[in-house]
């Protein structure tokens, strides 16, 4: 069966979760469940020298106050708390009297009561050796010389750029960023059937039990990771987080159930954030706008002790045809927790330097922006020749401009002004993310009455992974969707990969649409005649059978039966962008109207209008929240977010939602989204790409260039405060 366009469907967990029936991590009720409660280090680099835990036991209701010396058999190893099945968190507070960074726990007090373990841990008193410590990596105590970790590289970069006539050099820096999803990290561990069952927002359920039972000496066999839905992830929930093994621990040594949610404050010291980083950008063209070099060079924030990837030079020269290129990444490490995946990781300040620096471009060869862009479209990738899956993003840069009416566009700044007397600045940009993919496991169960079951892996992040999966029963079965029952997030259903990266609808989908099309095979073997245009089920009861039931391993392009067995194991195992005919990537092209009072140099973001590529849409409803929910990070990133870090002691100081401030209703004007809806047949059996990604890239860097074009001033760091206006 050849995959069509998606009808318009209602969200398939929509009433329960508007019903408050979608239960999360932390909403799982057990009798006799003790609460916990970490107690934060005050100092950013030392030792513990003592904990004075007598004021808390004797707070009524707390049971216990376990220390470092409770948990010294905590088992670390390099990827032990990893994510994507790189090394990295391989450092666990509370096994040893060292103190990392700033907020790590210290203590943890468990109660009878929410109350009593507040009360518990705020007596809790710890006395620290403090050593010197860099909270920036511009202070002068971070890692002297930035340490080299990637390159990418095709044909001679810096010749091309020395010999161009129209060149631009330009740095742009990006700010740290903190996750705030609203469902709260927490882990809740509880004794069930024989098991010991972890319930946290996660999200890679499997990696994230494996990883416990591995540091607590547990077969893995012996623990359950459960994510019944994740909450926001973002990149953030990817890994075992500091309190995991804490509270698994506390409630195998107390065989209670414990359940510890961590305050909001508490997590911008101990939850992974967006680093702070520099780019610089050096573009080279023809007089006739031709892309005659590019070359990217940047500097991220790390950890001492941990890992982090830096990737941003990953995407850039796939955007356009350019002559050659030449990137260089390196990191300096700071004394803080380790940073890690937050939305478009790299690719949203990558696009916001590089996105900017075309735009810088395009006035310096006095081009329209979205020409320069078109000019230099291709469908090969520049650095390895092969060509892509699909790309529509000329497409989506004409619809785009149509939608929006970029023929106001003038290269004159401030030249559009508003009844108001606001100024008028009109901005384009371009983003693309990987199109990757996972192994699946996936079993499927159709009833002669009509119900269908199926296991499979994803977890439900708010992105709408069940609906994708939805969307592929109901097309191929005929299934009524009230009758669905989907099982994901869970190891007792199947094995669960890690749901990160975009892969999730471009794994999930065909990986349903496999098994529903093998059981219409086998119910054909049954009957001994071809199914008809009849919902199958329907067609299941006539062959008097109650249930009929298959299991179909998925293997993504590029990987072989290998893949399947990692994935049992817990192993994060990935494909994409690169394949061995070609490269895939979504595309998106973002058009945003900002008006700048001129006198306070307050911009408010009338307008925006976004045209992705991300092969066949799913479920219109939930893709266009993905987008929309992308370009409002957008003008966070660009207008709100930046962590204001105390040099001092080393914490972040607007750790709150009342100071580090995020987009409200009042900022956000009109978000008009379109899709091209191609399906990209090469890349898997749904025709489906990643979107929840590549939605926010670029978003930032259109807004910028929108500034740019009302105010005639170039900002390059974000985000952009009045202050920079006036």
């Amino acid at each position: 069966m050849t995959p069509n366009r998606n009808a318009d469907r209602p969200r398939i967990d929509a009433h329960e979760k508007v019903l408050g029936r979608a239960l999360y991590a932390a909403d799982q009720p057990f009798p006799g469940l003790l609460h916990a409660m970490t107690v934060p280090a005050t100092i950013a680099k030392g030792r513990v020298l003592s904990i004075d835990t007598a004021a808390a036991l004797q707070v009524p209701g707390v049971v216990r106050v376990f220390t470092h010396a409770d948990f010294s058999q905590i088992r670390t190893t390099p990827a032990a708390r990893g994510a994507y099945g790189q090394p990295g968190k391989g450092y666990q507070p509370m096994t040893a009297p060292q103190v990392r960074h700033r907020g790590e726990p210290v203590a943890l007090v468990v109660a009878e009561t929410l109350e009593a373990v507040v009360e518990g841990a705020e007596a809790v008193t710890v006395r620290y050796a403090e050593d010197p410590f860099s909270a920036r990596m511009d202070d002068d105590l971070a890692s002297p010389e930035p340490e080299a970790v990637g390159q990418l590289a095709s044909g001679d970069a810096e010749a091309a750029f020395a010999a161009a006539v129209h060149t631009i050099d330009v740095e742009y820096r990006h700010p740290q960023q903190h996750h705030n999803p609203i469902e709260l990290i927490s882990t809740t561990a509880a004794f069930e059937d024989g098991t010991l069952r972890i319930y946290e927002g996660t999200q890679s359920a499997a990696a994230f039990a494996g990883g416990l039972a591995g540091m607590m000496g547990m077969e893995p066999q012996a623990l359950r990771g459960v994510s019944p839905y994740t909450g926001g992830g973002f990149g953030q929930k990817n890994g075992v987080q500091e309190q995991s093994v804490l509270v698994a621990s506390a409630a195998l040594l107390l065989r209670r159930p414990v359940k510890l949610v961590m305050p909001r404050g508490q997590l911008f010291h101990t939850a992974s954030y967006r680093p702070q980083s520099r780019h610089r950008v050096r573009l080279a063209a023809d007089g006739d706008g031709r892309l005659l070099a590019g070359i990217y060079e940047t500097v991220q924030q790390n950890s001492r002790y941990d890992g982090f990837a830096s990737d941003h030079g990953a995407t850039p020269p796939r955007m356009y045809r350019y002559g050659a290129w030449r990137g260089s990444e390196r990191i300096v490490r700071v004394d803080t927790q380790t940073p890690g995946h937050q939305r478009a990781p790299h690719e949203h300040p990558a696009s916001h330097a590089t996105e900017c620096a075309l735009d810088e471009l395009a006035g310096a060869l006095g081009m329209d922006p979205v020409a320069l862009r078109l000019a230099n479209d291709t469908q090969r990738d520049p650095i390895t020749g092969k060509p892509f899956s699909s790309r529509h993003l000329a497409d989506c840069l004409r619809r785009g401009a149509a939608r929006f009416g970029w023929d106001r566009w003038t290269n004159q700044p401030g030249a559009l002004v508003a009844g108001n007397g606001d100024r008028i600045g009109l901005g384009v940009a371009c983003g693309s993310y990987k199109a990757a993919m996972t192994p699946s496991v996936t079993t499927l169960r159709l009833s002669a009455g009509g119900q269908c079951r199926i296991a499979t892996s994803g977890h439900e992040m708010g992105q709408g992974i069940r609906s994708v999966i939805a969307a592929e029963l109901i097309n191929v079965l005929g299934v009524d969707p009230d009758k669905l029952d989907i099982r994901i997030g869970d190891t007792g259903h199947a094995p669960q990969h890690l749901t990160a990266g975009s892969w999730g609808a471009g794994s999930a989908a065909p990986a349903a649409r496999a098994a529903a099309l093998k059981l219409r095979e086998e119910l054909s073997q049954l009957t001994g005649a071809a199914l008809s245009d009849e919902p199958v089920p329907v067609q299941l009861a006539r062959t008097r059978r109650p249930y009929l039931e298959v299991s179909v391993d998925t293997v993504p392009l590029g990987k072989d039966r290998q893949a399947i067995e990692q994935l049992r194991r817990g192993m994060p195992v990935t494909t994409g962008p690169e394949y061995p005919d070609f490269l895939a990537f979504s595309w998106i092209a973002h058009f945003a109207e900002v008006h700048v009072e001129p006198s306070t140099g307050r911009v408010r973001v009338r307008r925006v209008v976004s045209v992705a590529d991300c092969g066949r849409v799913m479920n219109r409803r939930t893709a266009e929240s993905q987008v929309r929910g992308g370009v409002v990070w957008g003008i966070g990133a660009a207008l709100r977010e930046a962590a204001e870090i105390d040099p001092r002691f080393g914490g972040v100081l607007n750790n709150d939602l009342a100071e580090y401030v995020v987009p409200v209703n009042a900022d956000i004007g009109a978000i008009d989204v379109d899709f091209i809806d191609e399906p990209d047949s090469r890349l898997n059996l749904s025709g489906v790409k990643g979107l929840g990604e590549v939605a926010m890239v670029g978003a930032a860097a259109a807004i910028v260039n929108a500034v740019h074009n009302a105010t005639g001033r170039r900002i390059r760091h974000l985000p952009i405060r009045i202050e920079d206006l006036l």
